[in-house]
């Protein structure tokens, strides 16, 4: 595994692959692992080099070129800007909670928490304009197998109405694949489900 030892060279990993996850275990590549490396076992914050896997993260999710968010399995994902088009081209396919924007805020007594700025509210206008002027065969080309298909969309939603008339939701930090390493990161909200504020738009 190729090491990415600045933060040039992580965003340059994460650029790379398009979507990638920060350090849960899942389909796509951790970013984490790739800062050192070297696969890691556990949570990284035991890893000998965790201070500057940390600062390197901070970097890459405070960057403006990635959307820190939920896409994959409910863990936290890094998805690069260069996809965004296709993202919003492709809206449709996704639960709002994979396209909800995981957002870091300090509160008044210090203590970081993690809010969830709902899709399409953090897309930069001229990113709108670009996915809907993409054309459908280029935005499936561009997510390849992150994309669900339109059944699954279909179902996925009947799943989301059926949610949404009970009157309860579950929290994507509280998806059961969520992966330790991101659950229990001190100190970045972002890396650590804090308090995801509630939506009313059927998330």
């Amino acid at each position: 595994m190729k090491k990415c030892a600045t933060a040039p060279d992580a965003m340059a990993f994460v650029r790379q692959h398009g979507i990638v996850l920060v350090s849960a275990k899942g389909p796509a590549p951790r970013l984490t692992e790739a800062i050192v490396g070297e696969a890691i076992a556990g949570s990284w914050w035991a890893h000998e080099k965790s201070r500057h896997i940390y600062a390197t993260l901070q970097a890459i999710i405070e960057s403006k070129q990635v959307l820190v968010c939920r896409l994959v399995d409910g863990k936290v994902t890094l998805v690069h800007r260069r996809l965004w088009p296709a993202l919003v081209r492709l809206a449709d396919r996704f639960a709002p909670e994979q396209l909800a924007q995981v957002h870091d805020e300090h509160t008044p007594t210090g203590r970081h928490v993690s809010r969830e700025v709902p899709y399409p509210a953090w897309v930069p206008p001229h990113i709108m304009a670009r996915g809907k002027a993409t054309k459908e065969k280029q935005a499936l080309a561009a997510l390849g197998s992150w994309v669900p298909t339109p059944r699954a969309a279909a179902r996925r939603a009947r799943q989301g109405r059926s949610v949404a008339a009970s009157g309860s939701r579950d929290s994507p930090a509280s998806a059961p694949r969520g992966g330790r390493s991101d659950q229990r990161s001190p100190g970045h909200a972002v890396l650590a489900p804090a308090r995801v504020c509630r939506r009313q738009h059927g998330a």
